[in-house]
């Protein structure tokens, strides 16, 4: 896979994740019932960097969780041993809104097996969806309620999020495949 542009660099990114911010808590009217799921790998990070622009902004403290998404996933062989899951929620989800965070948005598969997952958990108020990029080609009636990028891409191009916490750089990248 070669680098066919790099769409966003650090700056961008952080711009981006600062208007979503603004964004999750101006939807849902404050910040009081807000909690924000991030859906495992890079949704954590961006969670985390999420609730951390609310709090400097608002001086208020978003809980965080981490989803893994392996037991719903409904696209491939299910092998994952329930003693992997590495999913850490240490709030109630019922009657919150919860704001899924994730790094790309495309099929929208892991988003409804997230969807599941938090169900099973409780029955919160609202599941909105945040997304660093949406690139399109849904295979369900799934659309991003945030979102940090539009990039339309074609089926044999890719996306690739890079982030400091897990990839030493920041940077949003489209890839030929």
């Amino acid at each position: 896979m070669g680098i066919k542009a790099k769409l966003m660099d650090s700056g961008a990114m952080d711009r981006a994740l600062t208007r979503l911010s603004h964004e999750i808590v101006e939807k849902n009217g404050g910040t009081e019932n807000v909690v924000l799921i991030g859906i495992k790998t890079r949704g954590v990070p961006l969670a985390v960097r999420v609730a951390d622009k609310i709090k400097r902004a608002y001086d208020v403290t978003i809980p965080v969780g981490v989803l893994d998404t392996s037991l719903y996933r409904d696209d491939r062989e299910n092998t994952f041993d329930k003693k992997q899951d590495d999913t850490n929620i240490p709030f109630e989800v019922a009657l919150k809104n919860v704001v899924l965070v994730d790094d790309v948005l495309y099929t929208g598969r892991t988003v409804r097996a997230a969807i599941e997952a938090i169900i099973k958990l409780g029955r919160p108020s609202i599941i909105e969806l945040a997304v660093m990029v949406d690139r399109g080609h849904r295979e369900l009636p799934i659309r991003p309620d945030f979102i940090g990028k539009n990039v339309p891409t074609s089926k044999i191009e890719n996306i690739q999020v890079n982030l400091t916490e897990i990839d030493g750089e920041d940077s949003v990248l489209l890839l030929d495949n």
